[in-house]
């Protein structure tokens, strides 16, 4: 799973969520457990996998503004935590 979410909060629960289900309990994914490995666009194994024209013209500006450390390291939380 790809996310592009722009806090580490919204990270943390987008990745959660595909994971181990929607921690509300309140939507579709209540208590299903995808297991999906979740990662930020803005992460080394996505962006080598891009091409580096396309990811600097789509994301480069994105990357700018956001504290990606803080992005990567909340999904790299959640990945860490699940065994997948």
């Amino acid at each position: 799973m790809l996310l592009g979410t722009p806090t580490a909060d919204s990270t943390e629960l987008y990745a959660i969520t595909m994971t181990e289900g929607d921690p509300s309990w309140a939507g579709a994914l209540a208590g299903v457990a995808l297991g999906l490995l979740v990662y930020h666009v803005t992460e080394d194994e996505v962006k080598e996998q891009a091409d580096p024209a396309i990811y600097d013209d789509e994301i480069g500006i994105a990357e700018m503004v956001l504290e990606v450390d803080v992005l990567r390291e909340a999904a790299k939380k959640v990945r860490d935590r699940v065994s997948v």
